[in-house]
């Protein structure tokens, strides 16, 4: 029996996803959740529970290694970005008492992490992205004659106070408010049409060598996986009727998509990834175009695991039961829908 720790299962984010893909696995395991509320965890479908602080808390990671140690953990997965940096900079003492810890290195976590990071390395790699700007004041928008736009935080995931901005007053209007609660924002350059949208995860081992690669053109114009729909009123007829900004609640189709895969690939190797990263990007005049790296586990985990690519499957046969993973079948192509579950508490 192989004992698996998933943390930040509440909440139907990235560890939920976890413990769906790791419930397709045909290895003999036992998941144990864990989240703020221990009563929020049972309802992810985990094995056994537990509650853990923030992962602020000075405690954190001590809590943590309890659990593994009470529960005999060979694997943790992260959950929750706050999490996975908290296990990033404890990662050598964490591995003391498992077997794999799939977290990215520290450095990595950062330039992720930070937008405006991931964009400077997208530009010093040679890796096509929208054109971006920093703006720490309101006179930093002097010099931004580009529309449309995207506006958001440079740290924080989710799609959280994403705005989509045509004009020169809405931007002023949103990035006036935004700075009010950030140090700094991120304008970045909107790009492709919606129909033109992909989620690409990217899979390497341990030791950076990669897996596999799977890409979802999202369906981002469903109410479910739209935060923001607008009608264009720029008169950039290349950008379609609509534009829109995903919910991050991704659906769509999966297929070979290999222009796109392979390019988030070297994007990966580059960056020097291990485990999982996931890539959002559009193509737009052929290129792909990058806007964002999530460091981890993506929330689409459970929709590859549906089609055959279940990432923490493949990384438990390689580290835990050193098997060859390299013959692995291929996933399958398929779309793949979301809706609503409800739940009497």
């Amino acid at each position: 029996m192989i004992n698996v720790l998933v943390t930040g299962v509440g909440g139907g984010g990235v560890g939920e996803q976890l413990i769906k893909a790791l419930g397709m696995s045909t290895l003999p395991m036992r998941v144990i959740g864990t989240d703020l509320d221990v009563d929020v965890a049972k309802h992810s479908g985990a094995d056994g529970c537990h509650s853990l602080p923030r992962a602020s808390d000075p405690a954190y990671v001590e809590k943590l290694l309890g659990v593994c140690r009470q529960e005999r953990v060979d694997v943790v997965l992260p959950g929750s970005e706050p999490e996975l940096r908290a296990m990033a900079a404890s990662a050598d003492e964490i591995r003391a008492n498992v077997t794999m810890v799939a977290v990215n290195d520290a450095n990595v976590i950062a330039t992720c992490s930070d937008k405006f990071e991931t964009t400077r390395f997208l530009v010093a790699n040679g890796f096509d992205c929208p054109q971006s700007w920093l703006i720490e004041a309101l006179v930093d928008l002097d010099e931004v004659n580009l529309f449309p736009l995207i506006v958001k935080p440079t740290v924080g995931g989710g799609s959280q106070n994403v705005y989509l901005i045509q004009n020169d007053d809405e931007l002023r209007m949103i990035v006036g408010f935004l700075l009010r609660y950030y140090d700094a924002v991120l304008l970045q350059e909107y790009v492709g049409r919606v129909d033109q949208e992909y989620t690409v995860g990217v899979l390497f081992d341990g030791n950076g060598n990669l897996i596999n690669s799977i890409a979802l053109n999202r369906f981002i114009l469903t109410s479910l996986s739209n935060r923001i729909r607008v009608p264009n009123n720029t008169g950039r007829a290349d950008l379609g009727d609509v534009l829109a900004v995903s919910s991050g609640v991704s659906q769509g189709r999966v297929e070979a998509y290999d222009m796109v895969r392979h390019h988030c690939e070297k994007v990966g190797a580059a960056l020097g990834a291990k485990y999982a990263i996931n890539v959002q990007c559009r193509v737009a005049d052929g290129k792909v175009m990058i806007f964002e790296i999530n460091p981890r586990f993506s929330g689409t985990s459970s929709i590859r695991a549906m089609l055959g690519f279940n990432e923490p499957d493949l990384l438990i046969r390689k580290h835990v039961l050193g098997e060859d993973i390299s013959d692995t079948p291929p996933y399958r192509f398929g779309t793949v829908l979301r809706g609503l579950k409800e739940t009497l508490v």
